[in-house]
């Protein structure tokens, strides 16, 4: 899934013991304690990558921090306790730079289309690195009311798998460009082109 999907799609999340604060429009928000803020971030990668993963997630204030330190290549990205629905990812560290301006632009207010015009121009004029080979990230999204409140992890999440391949098209993979339900290439020949997958 491309970026501004990939992005950060979350839930409110109603449980007693979370810490609130106070949303753009004064609603009560909802943040997860640490421990199940990184379980539910890692949810999303492979059993053997979860425990050595860096984990981003939400402070009381609902500002995005590093909630752990990790060992491997892999970055999660714990839900949204702001936006509706469950939405976890994991992807690998060379896409951060990428991911991260993503984030600082939407949270300037930008639609879709402004964060990946103004992303395109700074790859072009060297301003934003992208990865130089192919990168994996990994995604669970779910309905609110299907997280567990013990252990902030959500049941019966739909994944999706995507492979980053910067440039690809369709004539170099030989991939499909429209989606289908095998894998297909999504924003061909992008320094952001990724191959989809929903296992």
């Amino acid at each position: 899934m491309n970026a501004r999907v990939v992005g950060l799609i979350a839930v409110v999340f109603p449980f007693a013991a979370s810490a609130q604060t106070s949303g753009p429009d004064s609603v009560a928000i909802r943040v997860l304690p640490n421990e199940q803020q990184i379980a539910g971030a890692v949810s999303p990668a492979p059993e053997d990558m979860r425990s050595g993963a860096t984990v981003l997630g939400y402070t009381p204030e609902r500002k995005l921090t590093r909630l752990r330190a990790g060992t491997n290549d892999l970055i999660c990205l714990a839900d949204d306790p702001a936006r509706p629905g469950f939405h976890a990812a994991c992807y690998h560290r060379a896409l951060e730079p990428f991911m991260a301006r993503g984030r600082a632009l939407r949270a300037r207010g930008l639609n879709p289309d402004q964060v990946d015009s103004l992303r395109l121009k700074e790859v072009k004029n060297r301003r934003l690195t992208m990865p130089t080979r192919p990168t994996a990230l990994y995604q669970l999204s779910a309905p609110a009311d299907s997280v567990d409140a013990g252990t902030g992890t959500a049941r019966g999440a739909r994944a999706l798998h995507v492979m980053y391949i910067p440039y690809a098209t369709e004539k170099s993979t030989g991939l499909s460009g429209k989606p289908i339900k095998g894998p297909w290439l999504m924003d061909a020949g992008l320094p952001w082109a990724h191959i989809m997958y929903t296992p």
